[in-house]
């Protein structure tokens, strides 16, 4: 689809517009928490936009490691694309019932981490598509043909925990964190059980929801995003790291930061979810 110009977001205009192209591949991405892919692959069958595929982000992933959608390497990821029919040549379009903070922004995250840059998330998501009335299909997925997926020779832009524990002393990155304000300074349970309620020292607070109009799931401005990321603390010009509840937001306020021109965001897939539940790594609550 060379000819369609590639942004990171597209309308529900544009898609219906161009939903019968063959070159299209359109994925639901939609992630509950609490509740994970269950409830999402449920609303999948309730209701998708026509010709989706469901995008699982537990499947998409390192699945021998113990943390849900845990990164996964290259192989991995080209094979589980391709079993999507998602090809090289493809424009995917992801998106989910929050606008693309669940998890439509991975989506768009991974692809590019693997040198797929012909992706875009649908702005409003599931939620504008249904309240402008468009049709939409029920049941499992239409059937498609596997396709190859050939991921670009480079290095993932995704943090560990080592390195972002090292950094709490050397401070060669910003790290910035897309939880609830509560979450982030401690002041509330995590939605996971067993995780502790604080935050990783140094690092700074941007919750995701934010970054959206809260009528419409769709972000806000670039000009009233760069002034969000510049009143948290973060300087635009330097290296930065983002985290969140498990990866997932994270990706979300990279996206954030994308459309404002900063391209070179890494995540910490780890994120809460690992570093919350590992009583040897430090903690900081309040807003420090």
């Amino acid at each position: 689809m060379s000819t369609i110009p590639v942004e990171p977001l597209v309308t529900t205009a544009w898609l219906a517009e161009h939903l019968t192209h063959p070159g299209l591949r359109i994925v639901d991405a939609s992630y509950f928490v609490p509740g994970g892919v269950d409830p999402a692959r449920q609303q999948f069958h309730d209701g998708h936009i026509p010709g989706a595929q469901f995008f699982d982000i537990n499947h998409v992933a390192d699945e021998n490691n113990p943390k849900d959608h845990a990164f996964p390497n290259a192989e991995t990821f080209a094979a589980r694309v391709g079993e999507l029919g998602i090809g090289n040549g493809h424009r995917v379009i992801a998106y989910d019932h929050m606008g693309g903070a669940c998890a439509a922004a991975r989506v768009w995250f991974l692809f590019r981490a693997f040198g797929h840059a012909n992706v875009s998330v649908l702005s409003g998501g599931r939620a504008a598509w249904l309240k402008e009335g468009r049709h939409v299909e029920t049941g499992p997925a239409a059937k498609i043909a596997p396709a190859r997926f050939q991921p670009a020779g480079r290095t993932p832009p995704v943090r560990n925990r080592d390195a972002v524990q090292a950094n709490i002393a050397s401070r060669d990155f910003q790290v910035l964190d897309a939880r609830a304000a509560a979450r982030f300074r401690g002041e509330v349970a995590e939605p996971r059980p067993g995780l502790r309620s604080g935050h990783i020292p140094g690092s700074a607070n941007l919750p995701f929801s934010e970054l959206f109009n809260a009528d419409t799931m769709t972000f806000k401005s670039p000009e009233e995003l760069r002034a969000l990321f510049v009143k948290a603390g973060i300087d635009l010009d330097a290296p930065l790291t983002t985290t969140c509840g498990s990866g997932v937001t994270a990706c979300t306020v990279a996206l954030g930061a994308y459309l404002i021109g900063k391209s070179d965001v890494e995540i910490y897939d780890g994120s809460w979810l690992e570093w919350g539940a590992d009583p040897g790594l430090p903690l900081a609550t309040g807003t420090n």
